[in-house]
């Protein structure tokens, strides 16, 4: 056979050969997520956690789908939600709250669950323990409930004549709620404070939680973490300022909003966080043998225009503490 024959004979083959060995490559996969939530479409949250899957290569629409269920703030929602998104298939469903969590639970049977701000797993029997979690949920815990405390103390270190601090609950009355409410009472006692528990959910609320708190006489305010209080911030935000109350918040995006001080874990990195759970899901980890992550880093927000028009005086002792002073 002469060279000229060899070399058509050696193109025929690796032509015929090439299609061949592009039909034997495995088709990308392409990935589906569910995000089941109690906030809105555009709470900034839920983008905290898209961006976590885009640095960890995922993108929307290549190797992702994303099915995206919010309750805009109606808890009462979530249970239909997680049902309809469940009927998508998801590969893992990204439920961060403790409500939320608890709907994609009832539907889910064994798709995987990560949250990112659950306040306590092991008490509201999401996970059997936070070293080893078990069964198809895990993720990040905010553990707001150990928090009540050091934030009263903050909020009396800002302004020490205070005696009289509202706290205002969450709609859902939730174990956790519950367990920050008692936190904050037995916090007040030492401190030598009174508590009145009470709550804004809508605006009509302010005319009559408005009347309740000037014949108790509160001088002050704390919000415990609580999807609804978060999904209100806003409003709380803006109702403390209407009775011109020193209060302070569970997350920075309060402060953001206008609160005066706001202390606790970013849920903005806990989102984040969330991302490489569902990444290792997605590559194979089973859920119950990923340990449940509690945060280390607590951030400290001041806002100083809302201390100004308020009339405090933020002490420089809490001032060099803050991780952010918002001017």
């Amino acid at each position: 056979m002469n060279k000229r024959r060899k070399l058509l004979l050696a193109l025929g083959a690796s032509t015929l050969a090439s299609p061949l060995s592009s039909l034997a490559q495995p088709a990308t996969k392409i990935w589906r997520v569910g995000i089941l939530g109690n906030m809105s479409a555009s709470d900034p949250l839920p983008e905290a956690f898209m961006q976590g899957l885009r640095e960890l290569g995922y993108v929307e629409g290549k190797n992702v789908i994303i099915e995206r269920r919010f309750g805009e703030g109606d808890a009462s929602r979530l249970d239909a939600l997680a049902a309809d998104l469940v009927r998508q298939k998801p590969d893992v469903i990204f439920a961060p709250n403790s409500i939320s969590v608890e709907a994609a639970k009832k539907a889910a049977g064994t798709i995987p669950i990560v949250f990112s701000i659950a306040g306590d797993p092991v008490g509201s029997r999401f996970v059997a323990s936070l070293a080893h979690p078990g069964g198809n949920i895990t993720g990040t815990s905010n553990i707001p409930a150990e928090l009540s405390a050091k934030r009263l103390q903050l909020l009396k270190e800002a302004a020490p004549k205070i005696a009289r601090v509202a706290v205002f609950d969450d709609q859902t009355s939730t174990d956790i709620s519950r367990i920050q409410v008692e936190e904050a009472k037995r916090a007040a006692k030492v401190l030598g404070m009174e508590v009145l528990v009470t709550r804004i959910t809508a605006r009509n609320d302010f005319e009559p939680v408005s009347a309740q708190l000037r014949k108790w006489r509160a001088d002050s305010i704390l919000i415990i973490s609580a999807p609804t209080n978060t999904f209100n911030r806003k409003l709380l935000v803006e109702f403390a300022a209407k009775m011109r109350l020193p209060a302070i918040y569970a997350d920075k995006i309060f402060a953001e909003a206008g609160g005066l001080i706001a202390y606790g874990p970013s849920f903005e990195a806990l989102y984040r966080r969330a991302a490489t759970y569902v990444d290792k899901i997605l590559k194979g980890a089973k859920p119950g043998d990923i340990p449940v992550e509690r945060p280390t880093k607590f951030e400290l927000i001041v806002n100083m225009k809302t201390a100004k028009s308020l009339g405090i005086n933020i002490p420089g002792t809490i001032l060099v503490r803050a991780d952010r002073v918002i001017e």
